[in-house]
């Protein structure tokens, strides 16, 4: 490399040995970072060091300096901090919907954001190995198309399968409608008892459903414009997931349901803190919801065992008192 392209080439590598190299526990010094630069094939003198700090530190990045038996440098501030890259690979570690594989290719590029020695710190705590992640990698591609198709407000086809145990008693893919393909108006994607769903427009039903992102196979986008906004002007997304418990459709109805007070932070965990509540007595309360009553909202109360009673109508009472009565029946 000329001299000339390693001068102008220089602040750039000087830039990435101290976002890589350094941290707020571990600094180069000016011997050090001449050393460093001498890794990529660049000679420089402590002079020419100092103006290039001084001038990335009049771009705006905090280089600091601290005395230990030298003066050490070091990149003090950055775009995320060590806890909220925690928060980061937390967050892809416990995403069922990411698979192995693709979990370490973002952990790894979430680690470039930190110094290398944060990034071992990391990585000690690090866990995808034993989770239950997705085996479906075209979720990502799925996701991309998706966001595509509701900024270009065109329709999407896709095929929708679910997972059987055949007559051999392997577990495989079934592809609902006989393998056709789905065509749906998509609007929004919310992220759901540790799923990605489309929310979408399905006009020969005329109404909005929702669909397990990585279930769907052979996405396209079609030239279609996509249908449905009279019905998602008024969409509300929060209100429409609590509604839905686990995501399973279901008759939505509005129920009233009797808590013990030591529930109440269930309830706002599930309902909101703006949730109506009526007070009864100094042991338990009442609130009134709209709800889709599905088996998954039936198994939800049944956690809470007597502290929680359906109060009416008594179509929903009924419709719990038979779900029930047939598990039961499996162990009678």
């Amino acid at each position: 490399m000329p001299k000339q392209a390693d001068q102008k080439a220089k602040i750039l590598y000087l830039l990435r040995i101290l976002r890589e190299r350094t941290d707020e526990t571990h600094g180069l010094s000016m011997s050090e970072l001449i050393a460093a630069l001498a890794e990529y094939g660049i000679t420089a003198e402590r002079r020419s060091i100092y103006d290039d700090i001084a001038h990335l530190r009049q771009f705006g990045l905090e280089i600091l300096t601290r005395r230990t038996a030298t003066t050490e440098y070091y990149l003090a501030s950055r775009i995320f901090e060590a806890a909220e890259l925690k928060l980061l690979v937390d967050a892809i570690q416990s995403s069922r919907f990411i698979t192995h594989k693709k979990s370490n290719q973002l952990i790894q590029k979430v680690e470039g954001f930190t110094s290398i020695h944060q990034a071992r710190m990391l990585q000690r705590q690090v866990y995808v190995t034993n989770r239950i992640k997705t085996v479906n990698e075209h979720i990502y591609y799925n996701i991309d198309r998706i966001h595509a198709a509701i900024a270009s407000g065109r329709k999407i086809s896709f095929r929708y399968f679910r997972w059987i145990v055949d007559e051999t008693g392997h577990i495989r893919k079934e592809y609902r409608h006989s393998g056709y393909r789905y065509v749906i108006s998509p609007w929004a994607l919310t992220w759901e008892d540790e799923n990605y769903y489309l929310i979408g427009y399905d006009s020969k039903a005329g109404v909005i459903k929702h669909y397990r992102v990585d279930k769907m196979e052979g996405m396209a986008i079609t030239k279609r414009p996509r249908e449905g906004e009279d019905h998602f002007q008024a969409f509300d997304m929060a209100l429409y997931a609590k509604k839905v418990f686990g995501m399973f459709g279901g008759a939505e109805t509005t129920v009233r349901l009797r808590f013990a007070k030591d529930l109440i932070g269930v309830v706002i965990d599930r309902f909101g803190e703006d949730v109506p509540l009526q007070t009864v007595t100094d042991d338990d309360f009442q609130i009134t919801v709209s709800v889709v009553t599905s088996p998954q909202f039936f198994s939800w109360l049944f956690a809470f065992g007597d502290k929680v009673q359906i109060l009416s109508p008594e179509a929903v009472i009924k419709a719990f008192q038979n779900q029930l009565q047939a598990a039961q029946r499996v162990y009678i």
